[in-house]
């Protein structure tokens, strides 16, 4: 199912647990209560959260929620595009709110893993430009640049 984050935005009766439901019926997956927990500690937290921390905030809540549970729950809010997985430069995976999120791009410090969130009107503007002079319709788009942080530039 391909929803239109600014279509569905537009609509203010609509929220994450809506979405996710409606995804599971036409699945014909369950709304079970380990689900709605995942979607609900996911939802707590700000900007990228990798697994481990998930994990451990839903084992303080249920510890007989499995990690493979986990996993499946993220595929399923991956795939309804809720949730956007990135995998940075050490391969690690790490998840971010896509549903009601404005756009942005990341930079990425290759030694302490630093991700720093930006947007630049010229790099959006720049992207329409290509794609118009190119015939080609831009559905989304993702930009990581990898570098090394103010932080560990100066150790």
């Amino acid at each position: 199912m391909d929803f239109d984050n600014n279509n569905l935005s537009q609509n203010k009766m609509l929220n994450e647990f809506d979405i996710f439901k409606d995804f599971l019926q036409q699945k014909n997956l369950r709304w079970t209560p380990q689900r709605k927990m995942i979607l609900e500690i996911f939802l707590s937290f700000d900007g990228h959260v990798d697994i481990e921390s998930l994990h451990q905030k839903i084992q303080e809540q249920d510890p007989s929620l499995g990690i493979a549970t986990l996993y499946r729950t993220l595929k399923i809010l991956v795939d309804c595009e809720l949730v956007e997985a990135h995998s940075f430069h050490d391969g690690k995976k790490s998840y971010e709110r896509k549903f009601r999120v404005q756009h942005h791009d990341h930079l990425i410090c290759t030694q302490c893993e630093k991700t720093i969130e930006f947007e630049h009107a010229l790099i959006e503007k720049y992207q329409i430009e290509i794609c118009e002079e190119y015939g080609f319709t831009l559905k989304s788009h993702k930009m990581e640049l990898m570098g090394v942080c103010e932080n560990c530039r100066k150790e």
